[in-house]
């Protein structure tokens, strides 16, 4: 079967100027499409932009299976939509935009240049070129009752009845950049199944710090520690200590976990190890050093190199007795607990899980109760952890719901 549309060219509406909306229009364009691209924002691609601010990690260059392993519980219905785009897919496709790549020491794939600003511009050319019609500040309000799309926009509203429509309209994590979570009444009152939208890659707060803590620490790095939950191995890692809790990366590699353990229990305890390259006896051996007159904090600091947030943090979770005992203080050093109670407010969230269960769509993210309606990107029932996995996956997503609207478009219609 031709890749192409048969003409007269079919009009296909895409709600959502982000990774995964674009990657449908580039790939419904290219079939013969009349695609015109529908973001409530003043421009496309914010989000995107924004994760670039701190060196545009793209994807990841680990093995697949270790790869899809980071989806979870979704791992089977993203693998399947990687086994038609993948990482290395998509590093292809970014160096046919003329942008280079390396893959740094952690895995992770960069463009050249660590900045996303660059690839997005190439990439609008393309679809420009393409014929792509971007139309920015248009908001969709969902449907009317007689199934046609309703878009709101500075001078107006428009009523439009495509062909097919694409929905890459994101979660509901910074609802400033265009990811509100406004869709889910209207597809809920068309009948799709929805799982709750949650925070994910997050940071988690505690009861509550002291007033010391919170003053003199909030916002300071916890750098070379490790962080597990209770049976697990731990993971290597940087974190910050914020005014009510924690974040960070080390944090968010874990926050899937941690929340559904808030969900379960109402707390979640995870275990903060100050000194990860040094075992355990060789700690308490050098707290059971002489220190003389000298206090026990110059003692930590000298014979261990604990001073800062750490020390504080130290003395912010353990009592005088702990700290009298070398052992048991070598013990807090290597398995901090830090009940954590609840995660960051949604909108804080890097991403969110949750979303337009899979179970709701056919292979090419087709909406079973509203036919030649696409979903893609973010809305979609999964999460990752950052290194790339969220990219990838609306990426490939994109393409995938893109294929599946050619696929329904060239079907015989009554």
């Amino acid at each position: 079967m031709s890749d192409s549309l048969p003409t007269p060219a079919h009009h296909v509406a895409i709600i959502g100027g982000g990774p995964a909306g674009l990657m449908a229009a580039e790939v419904l364009s290219q079939a013969g499409a009349r695609v015109e691209v529908f973001d409530a924002m003043p421009s496309v691609g914010r989000k995107f932009l924004l994760a670039g601010v701190g060196g545009m990690n793209i994807t990841h260059s680990e093995p697949y299976r270790a790869f899809i392993g980071r989806y979870a519980e979704r791992q089977e219905e993203v693998g399947a939509l990687l086994t038609g785009f993948n990482a290395d897919d998509l590093c292809q496709w970014i160096h046919g935009l003329g942008i280079a790549t390396f893959i740094g020491t952690s895995g992770r794939v960069f463009p050249t240049d660590m900045k996303a600003a660059p690839l997005l511009r190439a990439w609008l050319k393309r679809l420009r070129e393409q014929g792509v019609v971007i139309h920015t500040r248009h908001r969709w309000l969902g449907w009317n009752a007689d199934g046609s799309l309703h878009i709101s926009y500075p001078d107006g509203e428009r009523l439009l009845k495509p062909n097919a429509t694409v929905l890459a309209l994101g979660g509901a994590s910074w609802a400033r950049l265009g990811s509100d979570g406004a869709w889910l009444p209207w597809l809920a009152a068309r009948g799709v199944g929805i799982a709750p939208l949650q925070a994910a890659n997050s940071g988690f707060e505690v009861a509550g710090w002291s007033d010391l803590l919170r003053e003199r620490f909030a916002g300071a790095p916890l750098k070379n520690v490790a962080l597990h939950l209770a049976g697990a191995a731990p993971r290597l890692g940087e974190a910050v200590l914020t005014a009510g809790g924690i974040e960070g990366s080390l944090v968010y590699a874990l926050s899937a976990q941690i929340r559904e353990q808030i969900n379960a229990c109402g707390r979640s305890t995870v275990y903060l190890d100050l000194l990860p390259n040094k075992p355990v006896d060789k700690v308490a051996a050098a707290l059971n050093k002489p220190r003389g007159s000298r206090s026990m904090a110059k003692h930590l600091h000298s014979a261990l190199g604990i001073d800062g947030v750490k020390a504080a943090l130290l003395r912010e979770l353990t009592d005088k007795a702990t700290f009298d005992d070398a052992q048991a203080l070598a013990g807090a050093i290597k398995a901090l607990p830090i009940v954590l109670v609840r995660p960051r407010p949604l909108d804080e969230a890097i991403s969110t899980a949750g979303g337009v269960r899979f179970e709701e769509m056919d292979a090419g993210l087709m909406l079973n109760a509203v036919p030649g309606v696409f979903c893609a990107g973010e809305m979609l029932d999964w999460e990752a952890p950052t290194g790339g996995y969220l990219l990838t996956a609306c990426f490939a997503s994109g393409r995938r719901a893109a294929e599946g609207a050619l696929q329904w478009l060239r079907q015989p219609r009554c």
